[in-house]
């Protein structure tokens, strides 16, 4: 493995970042604490805005165009225990598909610190 590889290529780059993206909705989806957040989604559309997401947070040839993060989760009303919920799926479908620890942990970090954008106080 070469040291100038960025988390993205040794993730295996778009098609195993979409491998990621599809398992971590799948968990995210079958949860009933938090599927009414995506009752109204365009979950496709979801899918690959985290594609996106999810490639450039880990150095992708990508530049992510979404909304910022407090925009596209402003109203959800999404606790600290959701978010925690949501990041342990993150975190079991990159090591469901083989990234390292030490990626995983790398993208859960930047993940984390998106976490005052997402979580509203209730």
């Amino acid at each position: 493995m070469s040291d100038d590889q960025t988390v993205f290529d040794r993730l295996g780059g778009h098609d195993a970042v979409e491998s990621v993206v599809d398992d971590f909705y799948d968990r995210v989806l079958s949860d009933d604490r938090l599927v009414h957040h995506f009752e109204d989604s365009d979950t496709t559309k979801l899918r690959a805005h985290q594609v996106q997401f999810i490639s450039a947070v880990t150095g992708g040839p990508v530049d992510y165009s979404g909304r910022d993060m407090r925009s596209a989760h402003r109203g959800m009303g999404i606790t600290h225990e959701e978010f925690d919920i949501i990041a342990g799926y993150l975190d079991t479908a990159l090591d469901g598909n083989g990234v390292s620890d030490e990626d995983r942990t790398q993208v859960l970090e930047q993940v984390e610190e998106l976490r005052p954008e997402i979580v509203e106080a209730r």
